[in-house]
């Protein structure tokens, strides 16, 4: 995570709001919390979030985004394909994305500036949805409500300003382990290939993203997602199936037509 960014006070700040309001659900242990408990948490600062954030001026920008959405989330199995998805986009320099338990992403207008088009804005919403698919939101939610839950209050307590009101769902966006990373990068490449989607716009986005960060722009997706040799290395070398996919889901004329940005 970058330091000193508007995006990354908000998600220190918030994260501790959050934590304070799973505190107080009846436990098993030490800031145990079960999957509902937590689940119905998110909502609450889900709907706050969506009611305090700004959102695009243009309506098309939230139908773009969705209709992306919608065909990465057909290719999804049970119990996921029947998950009541929410995506919402909101108006934020950020260049970032989330996925939140139970099935809440959310995108910042900034990282359509890397995404550029459907399939790279498919390689960022494909990977947030992996991360829900994986559970790695839910194991972070849990480890997070744990012991260092009085910690991270008291921290944003302190720095939280004007921004308390605003971004409180954002709770979950702290970074995931380099397995959760690499795990969300190679089965989001799969979700887009077989919606549809040209894989190979991975490797554009996260060029994109490098590019952004070497111009001085803050680019908190590639922060909280460190992109490496390694990584890059996984993502070329799971290429060829990926591309298999993408091939066969056009022969089956899966190719979204999500061009409708206004």
């Amino acid at each position: 995570m970058i330091p000193n960014t508007r995006s990354s006070r908000i998600l220190t700040a918030v994260m501790g709001l959050v934590a304070s309001s799973l505190i107080g659900i009846p436990a098993h242990g030490q800031f145990s919390a079960s999957e509902r408990e937590i689940e119905r948490a998110v909502r609450v600062e889900w709907m706050k979030m969506k009611r305090e954030l700004p959102r695009p001026g243009d309506p098309a920008l939230q139908k773009f985004v969705e209709c992306v959405a919608s065909n990465l989330i057909e290719t999804l199995e049970e119990p996921y394909a029947s998950m009541n998805w929410e995506v919402v986009v909101f108006d934020d320099e950020a260049t970032n994305a989330f996925a939140m338990p139970g099935g809440k992403i959310g995108v910042f207008t900034g990282i359509l500036k890397a995404a550029e088009t459907p399939d790279g804005l498919a390689a960022v919403i494909g990977h947030e949805i992996a991360h829900v698919t994986e559970d790695h939101v839910m194991q972070q939610a849990r480890r997070q409500m744990g012991a260092d839950a009085f910690a991270i209050v008291g921290a944003a307590a302190t720095g939280l300003g004007d921004m308390s009101r605003t971004a409180t769902a954002l709770a979950f966006t702290l970074p995931f382990s380099r397995r959760d990373e690499s795990e969300a990068d190679i089965v989001g490449l799969d979700y887009m290939a077989r919606a549809g989607f040209d894989p190979r716009a991975t490797l554009y986005l996260w060029k994109n993203m490098a590019s952004l960060r070497e111009n001085g722009e803050p680019a908190e997706f590639i922060s909280t997602h460190p992109s490496d040799d390694r990584r890059l290395t996984e993502l070329v070398r799971s290429m060829t199936p990926a591309l298999q996919k993408y091939n066969a889901a056009l022969d089956a004329g899966l190719r979204p037509n999500c061009l409708g940005r206004g």
